[in-house]
């Protein structure tokens, strides 16, 4: 076990936190030493911090060995054709830091490995005999993200566990998934961090679906939708509610109500829809006033999107949100993002604020399936200063060639789609995310084994990521107090820290005594042996956290007593010296099972 003097050590310690730091993480990982800001989003991590790392780390190498994982280390620069042959080098965009060799070679800084480890799989993996393969790493990775802030939370240089999976078949993917989210469970409970598995977006990854472990906290940047009536949770992106029943048709007042025309947009009008002018009305708040005093409940949102370079018009209704992820995995694209003025204007005939899908075929139409049954709806007329009455969803666009998808994010208070309850809503934290991959990678870089029947196919695979450092950062997001951090126990850079409270050599030698005996108890042991007052030493082991501390003091010279002070209690206990053995036992074991894990929700 460790023993460190911190008259030896290095532990700058702040008495204020940076100005521009948010996030508790971020502030008390600057005061306490455990990190300092090189750039924007760019951490030196100190010894404080590598000790709590490797810690994580090897809890989570104790449990991918486990499930049979065998650790590799691949490199952090990638050659950019492995990733043109997987179709991501472009899909990727600003987000991959890219450079140019000496030779004008093209390469990125690893932001995630899929490519090479299907390659890695290619070239070894011969035969179904060779099957299952879990490989994974902790590994640098690199992202350019656009807006990096709160310290560890949202970095552009990060370490990071990732592991794959490889199987025969769709079945074999299912088990090795389970696997993995049963040792990930174990791997946050152990680590102190509660979470709940949501279900997620696969983004850019791809593959069949994926789940997220989420710590709840309002340092998180991702919202979750949950219901705490069956437990369903999943990110606000993806999650979906029961559709309410659409209204009985009413009849809408305003000005325009009467006028009618011939003249549509280039979507047309439908049979029963009436064009009024809206001259200078371009948002659903503007047409629910006066003098049209259309609700937003009876408007018709329509949206132009690019999906893999091709045009996608979305409608939704006038008061929900699009949600891309769900309109990226409706059109299966691998990404999507909102059209350019110039180009909604080429395509639809209009400009934003007086779009339609009345009617329209230049383009795929999707259309939210709350929408299902509605008529008498308002929108866009495809013509600058003009929209469309009466329009009935089924007759004037499904009608049409649209078709019905799940679009809109949900709204706290909608009905869950699994039970009766009412979905909430709060802000989380990502620390890790599993993907069900299946042949994504292995089809196009042409992963394949021969099966028992002499055939050759694809590897069906999976992809498991955990943020090493986020897994610290939210420790500390998730235990803390108005003085600092109160570490989980198995994570702690060290379990105790002893002070003396005074410069009298019996002090010292009560206190060397002390630090012997939780050494060989097997407890990480931080000595605060500095000639300052008892004030700065009680001040720094509030602000550093280790989840014991004990005081050796002039009161308890006489006895040979410490005093015992569990870092998240405000308890005081003197105990002697020669209890302090059956007392650290006791504390042990009730801290292996306080950590024990607990299933995340689902």
């Amino acid at each position: 076990m460790t023993v460190t003097r911190m008259s030896r050590a290095f532990i700058p310690t702040l008495k204020d936190p940076p100005v521009d730091a948010v996030a508790v993480s971020h502030q008390l990982l600057v005061r306490g030493g455990f990190i300092r800001q090189l750039g924007a989003g760019l951490y030196s991590y100190l010894p404080l911090a590598i000790r709590s790392l490797a810690k994580i780390e090897a809890i989570v190498r104790e449990e991918m060995n486990q499930i049979g994982g065998q650790e590799v280390r691949l490199p952090a620069l990638h050659p950019a054709e492995i990733w043109r042959q997987s179709g991501r080098w472009e899909v990727m965009g600003d987000e991959m830091f890219r450079l140019t060799d000496r030779r004008g070679s093209e390469y990125g800084l690893g932001m995630t490995h899929e490519e090479l480890f299907t390659l890695l799989a290619r070239d070894e993996l011969r035969s179904y005999r060779d099957l299952p393969q879990v490989w994974y790493q902790i590994q640098t990775k690199f992202r350019d993200e656009p807006r990096p802030k709160s310290g560890l939370l949202r970095v552009r240089e990060f370490p990071m566990k990732d592991a794959y999976t490889f199987d025969l078949d769709q079945e074999g993917l299912d088990r090795s998934f389970e696997e993995q989210r049963q040792a990930y469970e174990r791997i946050f409970g152990r680590c102190g961090v509660q979470t709940v598995m949501v279900q997620a977006h696969s983004g850019a990854m791809g593959g069949s679906g994926s789940a997220e472990f989420m710590a709840r906290t309002d340092a998180g940047e991702d919202w979750v939708v949950s219901c705490p009536a069956c437990g369903y949770a999943a990110n606000a992106e993806m999650a979906t509610s029961r559709s309410p029943h659409p209204p009985a048709p009413s009849p809408l007042r305003g000005r325009g109500g009467a006028e009618a025309s011939q003249r549509g947009g280039r979507g047309g009008e439908g049979a029963g829809s009436r064009r009024f002018a809206t001259p200078g009305v371009l948002t659903i708040e503007a047409l629910a006033q006066p003098p049209y005093s259309v609700p937003p409940d009876r408007q018709l949102k329509t949206l132009v999107y690019i999906a893999d370079d091709q045009p996608v018009v979305a409608v939704v209704r006038g008061d929900h949100t699009l949600s891309e992820a769900k309109l990226q995995t409706a059109v299966g694209a691998s990404t999507v993002r909102p059209a350019q003025t110039e180009d909604v204007v080429a395509l639809m005939g209009a400009h934003p604020g007086s779009l339609g899908a009345v009617g329209f075929t230049r383009a795929p139409v999707l259309v939210d399936q709350v929408l299902l049954g509605r008529s008498n709806m308002v929108t866009g007329a495809n013509e600058d200063g003009f929209h469309l009455r009466g329009i009935d969803v089924e007759r004037d666009i499904l009608g049409h060639g649209g078709r019905l998808a799940d679009l809109r994010t949900v709204q706290v208070g909608d009905l869950c789609s699994r039970c009766d309850g009412r979905l909430e809503l709060y802000k989380a934290l990502e620390l890790g995310h599993i993907f069900k991959l299946g042949t994504r990678y292995s089809g196009p870089l042409g992963a394949s084994v021969l099966s028992a029947d002499g055939v050759a196919t694809p590897i069906f695979m999976g992809s498991y990521g955990i943020g090493i450092g986020r897994v610290m950062a939210a420790a500390v997001e998730l235990h803390h107090d108005d003085d600092g951090i109160i570490w989980p126990w198995t994570i702690a850079p060290y379990q105790a820290h002893v002070l003396t409270l005074g410069g009298e050599p019996a002090l010292a030698e009560l206190a060397e005594e002390a630090v012997s005996i939780l050494a060989a108890a097997g407890l990480d042991v931080l000595y605060d042996d500095r000639d300052l007052r008892a004030g700065v030493k009680f001040k720094d082991a509030d602000l550093l956290g280790m989840p014991l501390r004990l005081g050796v003091g002039r009161r308890g010279l006489a006895d040979r007593a410490v005093e015992w002070k569990p870092r998240a209690s405000h308890e005081v206990e003197s105990v002697p010296l020669a209890e302090l053995p059956a007392r650290l036992c006791d504390l042990i074991a009730e801290q292996a099972a306080v950590l024990a894990p607990e299933p995340a929700s689902r």
